[in-house]
């Protein structure tokens, strides 16, 4: 049951002057009585100057409000954390635990009968998400929308999968600095989150899978009117679900749910972050996903979506060409149909109503002409990643796949910042970069690290792709035969530590392994040279994240925020 502002009063000892005391309050914002007595929608708010992708958050709210107005609610904007993915240091992982925490705890304590998230950039949704299914209060999620691409010279460009591309080309000599200065210019031209199928965009359509949005609305483009009319109808919808209990997300989020959202993330050949944040959110709904279901999943889930990084075409033209909608279609048979969602309609009622629609092939393959016949990531265990790894299949050159090379070894991103273009460098294209230390437990934080350069000597002689393995992440939008996310990550001791320049190193995307080729007893020794943990600072939210960070096979999430009992996400 609704109940408006009367619900949730702040403790005074006495509840009737609490309650006139807030209406006395929220009087002097100008709101009549009658005002007052309706419905409140709270509207999670995330526009700042440090956050491009959320620039067209003020209108957008406008849009919001005026669907709860009409449809008899009273809306109420309050602001929490935003995350601009490249304007914080050390890495915007580190601060999407402090989101979700923020975000939880102000649905909890401020009198609203559901909440409207307004998010986009890449750890805002997984952050509004894991804070939302802990407060347990019906919400919907309003995305931002991916932003439109620019051009150079008649060819297309987009952020951030094209960064990248120039970026290599620059280093390798390929473009000089007017050019890459042009390119500058022209990668992120509106509002929105990357124009390709990075993580911003992943998280977006994972959202809509598991029926967290309303359907259709993950791809409308950023500046697209559709954008507005989708907060508008995200309003009248958070009225509908006010108060209600079963719209709170642990009345229809389910292990259907989930494995609904990782069989999309396959087809759609998405990011790798995704596989944390589903993680995370899975850990926060009682689940523990496992990534050996991970690969259950993908050796039956085809890549359907010819979208960069691991294609040619961009998120607008994803939007033209149907949507999730047109993915979920080809998907019918391998996904749980009687998952249900925010607005009460189950998988199958909405696929039954949108049987017949319009799909561009071009963008969207058919099941019977997949892009690939397997899905896109893959976990993989050994020697070397007791606790797992993660591959994107899809993005790499398949000869690197199944490889065993030398590695050369980087023990922090300091030291790989100061010797990967050292002409010194002793590597060829068949060695395997590792790079040490950047994991959830160092003092990097799991940045974005994982999609380490090519050393310029041999990327001045056209090399374009090695394998490269850390305990780091990488961007959405790259690409390349990368390993990310090796647990436990060396900071904490894994065996990621222990390796030295020099060492073998088998990786098997076929058999799922990625061991270190060294016997134990060298190891032994190793482990023994290991320098002990660095001490947690000394306060603050830093000491916080160092006390209670889980490892990357957990979702990065903190100790204390996941329940303690968790049930497995099983098989078929």
């Amino acid at each position: 049951m609704a109940r408006g502002l009367k619900g949730g009063l702040t403790d005074y000892g006495d509840a009737g002057f609490a309650a006139y005391l807030r209406r006395s309050f929220a009087s002097s914002m100008g709101y009549s009585r009658a005002m007052l007595e309706k419905p409140v929608i709270g509207i999670a708010y995330t526009p700042s100057g440090f956050n491009n992708c959320h620039r067209h958050f003020p209108e957008l709210l406008e849009a919001v409000k005026r669907g709860v107005l009409a449809a008899g609610g009273l809306p109420l904007e309050f602001p929490t954390i935003s995350l601009g993915e490249s304007f914080t240091s050390p890495t915007t992982l580190k601060f999407r635990n402090l989101m979700a925490m923020d975000t939880e705890e102000m649905i909890r304590a401020q009198p609203m009968d559901a909440v409207v998230l307004m998010g986009g950039c890449d750890k805002t949704v997984p952050a509004q998400l894991m804070g939302a299914i802990s407060a347990d209060k019906p919400a919907v999620m309003l995305l931002a929308g991916p932003m439109l691409g620019g051009s150079l010279d008649g060819e297309r460009l987009g952020a951030c999968t094209d960064c990248r591309r120039f970026w290599a080309r620059f280093r390798a000599g390929d473009i000089d600095q007017p050019t890459i200065d042009r390119v500058e210019g022209q990668l992120a031209v509106t509002a929105g989150t990357c124009a390709v199928m990075g993580t911003a965009s992943t998280m977006a359509c994972l959202t809509e899978a598991m029926g967290l949005c309303l359907p259709g609305t993950a791809a409308i483009p950023a500046v697209h009117a559709d954008r507005l009319r989708a907060g508008e109808a995200t309003g009248e919808l958070a009225v509908r679900i006010a108060g209600r209990d079963d719209r709170r997300p642990s009345a229809f989020l389910t292990a259907k749910s989930l494995e609904n959202a990782l069989t999309v993330l396959l087809a759609l050949g998405g990011s790798t972050n995704a596989v944390l944040h589903l993680t995370a959110i899975a850990g926060r709904m009682g689940f523990d996903l496992d990534l050996h279901r991970l690969n259950e999943l993908s050796e039956r889930t085809p890549v359907l979506v010819n979208l960069k990084p691991t294609g040619t075409h961009y998120m607008e033209d994803f939007h033209r060409a149907g949507g999730l909608g047109g993915v979920l279609r080809e998907l019918e048979d391998l996904l749980h149909r009687d998952a249900a969602g925010v607005t009460g309609e189950t998988l199958g009622e909405r696929l039954a109503a949108e049987r017949g629609a319009w799909v561009d092939r071009g963008v969207i393959a058919a099941r019977t002409t997949p892009i690939d016949p397997v899905g896109g990531l893959v976990a993989v265990f050994g020697s070397l990643a007791p606790n797992g790894a993660i591959v994107k299949r899809s993005a790499a050159e398949a000869r690197l796949l199944e490889h065993t090379g030398r590695a050369v070894v980087f023990t922090s991103l300091a030291d790989m910042a100061e010797r990967i273009d050292d002409p010194a460098l002793e590597v060829t294209a068949d060695d395997v970069l590792v790079l040490q230390n950047a994991g959830p437990t160092s003092a990097a934080a799991m940045p974005e690290a994982g999609y380490l350069p090519i050393p310029k000597q041999l990327g001045s002689k056209g090399v374009k792709d090695m394998l490269r393995i850390s305990d780091a992440r990488m961007s959405g939008t790259a690409y390349g035969a990368i390993v990310l996310h090796v647990a436990p990550d060396a900071a904490s001791g894994g065996p990621l530590a222990l390796v030295r320049t020099g060492d073998r190193i088998h990786l098997s995307v076929k058999e799922r392994r990625l061991d270190l080729l060294v016997d134990e007893a060298a190891l032994a020794g190793r482990r023994q040279e290991l320098e002990p943990a660095a001490t947690a600072p000394e306060r603050g939210y830093a000491r916080l994240y160092a006390e209670h960070i889980l490892q990357a096979d957990r979702g990065c999430d903190f100790d204390f925020l996941q329940p303690t009992a968790r049930t497995p996400l099983a098989g078929d």
